[in-house]
């Protein structure tokens, strides 16, 4: 069971966090990364006034779903962060109000097949990490064209960090940022718990936080985690 006022302080010193790299607190949003905590967290994070939540699993976050109270439901925007499969698509309709992870053509297909008109965020690979996903930067501009043809809201981008000094990773957060500038995309979903100054210089809009706000994530069972 997560404890609610604990992640409440959290979030403060988040915040902090966020100020003391010079980001505005107001405008930078803060996915609460909930994957493989259960419902709980869900609860705390919307206690905390934290209105996104990110997740990755698409039999985790039913689960989770049909356990929460309607007020909570409504209370939250749920973020898919993870790796997508194509076939998951069709299950998650109707959950996700922004998928996080789009980094090829057939997700966008599937995407506007099943919620037609939905937000999506084109996913750009920076890490040079094939287990991460994302899109190859050479080819993202194609990715967010296709996408608006197929009537998609391509509300931004998003990308993980490499691994490498902070100033390394600032300038990968910095093509990102450029990236989104030039297709006047309105957030730059950049850094994590770890990152996170790096990417709020970078010009980051919002950042996914699961660890300085919930702690470490128990180990997940992989036989219910879904996909």
């Amino acid at each position: 069971m997560i404890d609610a006022e604990e992640v409440r302080r959290r979030t403060q010193r988040v915040k902090q966090r966020i100020a003391d790299a010079g980001g505005d607190v107001a405008h930078v949003g803060i996915v609460a990364v909930t994957k493989g905590f259960d419902s709980s967290a869900i609860e705390a994070a919307a206690h905390a006034g934290l209105a996104m939540i990110g997740e990755n699993y698409a039999q985790e976050l039913h689960g989770k779903w049909n356990e929460m109270a309607t007020a909570t439901k409504t209370a939250v925007e749920v973020h898919f962060i993870g790796r997508l499969q194509s076939n998951k698509v069709r299950q998650l309709a109707g959950l996700v109000d922004v998928w996080q992870s789009v980094d090829r053509s057939r997700l966008v297909s599937e995407i506007a097949r099943h919620d037609p008109g939905a937000a999506i965020f084109v996913q750009i690979d920076v890490s040079g990490s094939a287990t991460q996903g994302g899109c190859p930067p050479d080819e993202a501009s194609s990715l967010v064209a296709a996408a608006r043809r197929e009537g998609l809201d391509v509300a931004g981008c998003m990308a993980i960090g490499p691994q490498g000094s902070p100033p390394e990773i600032e300038r990968a957060f910095g093509e990102v940022a450029r990236f989104a500038d030039r297709h006047e995309l309105e957030h730059r979903c950049m850094g994590m718990s770890a990152d996170l100054e790096a990417a709020i210089r970078a010009g980051s809009t919002m950042v996914r936080i699961g660890t300085a706000l919930f702690g470490n994530r128990p180990p997940r069972n992989i036989s219910t985690r879904g996909a």
